[in-house]
């Protein structure tokens, strides 16, 4: 079986296939302060599910407009706290984290897991061997009130990783690579399983950034395998990281993707779409107006930790605002604790607990008519960050650190190599 037959085929305790309809037990779903509103709306109106099946396996998290921007968000988040106290559900306040980071680092999720969120970037725990992915509000409503979800089984692709990067590429530039050669319609409602040699050299904070923008080429999730290096990380977090899972060596795949990562050289996607991906020197030279480092792609300790590397005894460029925002307290304080803050902030940057306000062109970070940003966030759609005027070029930490300090989008290598 793939990983993810493997998985799906476990919590309904038989033999399941690509096609199957199925109704499974969830073992973790959440919501946020841009998606709880309405399920919450959803459950009132119906008086059977104005419930919560099991308080232990529903969280809520208070990140999209956080803090509020404005009155009205505040009641939203009001609302958010009240049914928490009702029911007995966890909450993460303002600047506790972005979901998906503050639901990894809660120890809640462990291999072989069913998570659903109403986010589509939920798909960030399949970095987890977790079977992960985002659904709507209506679907998350009945999960918190019957503890279940429906899902079609889908069909997995085999996504071989090879080689080791450059001290100068990341795991951004893999994923924007492959979101560029398969395009963003290119594996709808697939599975994407990875593989291959270089996993060992993959931390799990690159690998949630692979597995965060599977999403935008329409994966349903996008899934690694449990091996040491997981169970390391889960052991820091207090996870039970159980046994080692991954796919049977003679698994059937719908296709197979391979790169070479040993070859491979800075990515950006070009506005205004996600898979317009080019090689950081086709657009080189490009001014740019605002950087912005973090989001739950790229706000985790090793993206600040690579931007300090070129930041550190430098200034961002007079013009330029440089935004960097950790994607969880947690990651803040560890960035605190070993002065990685103090060098961004004498670099000029502008520093904020988490929130998603500039990815999401909330607050915190909003573009103005005709301003570029290069942003280490997962879309770049028109007006996603402002302005509908204004350009986002996706980037990597290393990318957006050097555009900071040149002004302009430029190969990191100058710095790192």
């Amino acid at each position: 079986m793939t990983l993810t037959e493997k998985i799906l085929s476990a919590k309904v305790g038989r033999r399941v296939s690509p096609g199957d309809f199925i109704v499974i037990d969830a073992d973790l779903a959440y919501a946020h302060d841009g998606t709880a509103p309405l399920a919450i709306k959803v459950m009132k109106e119906n008086e059977r599910l104005y419930r919560v099946h099991d308080p232990s396996k529903v969280l809520l998290v208070i990140d999209h407009a956080s803090p509020p921007p404005n009155v009205e968000v505040a009641k939203v988040h009001e609302q958010l706290r009240s049914f928490a106290r009702e029911f007995g559900v966890r909450l993460f306040d303002v600047g506790e984290g972005i979901c998906h980071q503050v639901v990894a680092e809660s120890g809640l999720v462990r291999p072989g897991a069913v998570v659903v969120g109403a986010d589509s970037h939920t798909v960030t725990l399949g970095a987890l061997s977790a079977f992960a992915t985002g659904v709507g509000s209506t679907d998350i409503a009945i999960a918190f009130a019957l503890g279940k979800i429906w899902l079609r089984i889908p069909e997995s692709i085999k996504v071989l990783l090879d080689g080791k990067l450059k001290p100068w590429v990341t795991s951004k530039d893999v994923i924007l690579n492959i979101i560029g050669n398969v395009r963003a319609d290119g594996l709808t409602y697939l599975a994407a399983e990875f593989q291959g040699t270089a996993l060992k050299h993959l931390s799990v904070e690159s690998r949630m950034t692979i597995s965060n923008m599977c999403v935008e080429v329409g994966a349903k999730a996008g899934l690694f395998p449990a091996d040491e290096v997981l169970a390391s990380w889960l052991r820091i977090y207090g996870a039970d990281n159980g046994d080692e899972l991954s796919a049977d060596p003679g698994a059937e795949y719908k296709d197979e993707l391979n790169f070479n990562l040993s070859k491979l050289e800075p990515q950006v996607a070009a506005p205004p779409n996600v898979d317009n991906v080019r090689e950081v020197s086709e657009v080189e030279g490009t001014e740019v107006d605002q950087v912005f480092i973090g989001s739950c792609t790229n706000g985790r300790y090793e993206d600040f930790l690579l931007a300090a590397k070129i930041l550190k005894g430098r200034r961002v460029k007079e013009g330029v605002r440089c935004v960097a925002i950790p994607a969880s307290r947690k990651v803040f304080l560890e960035l605190l604790r070993d002065g990685v803050l103090e060098v961004l902030a004498e670099a000029g940057c502008f520093i904020a607990h988490s929130t998603c306000g500039p990815c999401i062109g909330a607050h915190l970070g909003l573009l103005g008519p005709g301003e570029v940003a290069v942003s280490t966030s997962n879309r770049n759609f028109v007006g996603r960050m402002g302005h509908r005027d204004s350009k986002v070029y996706l980037a990597s930490p290393a990318t957006a650190a050097a555009a900071a300090v040149e002004g302009r989008i430029v190969n990191p290598k100058k710095y790192l190599s």
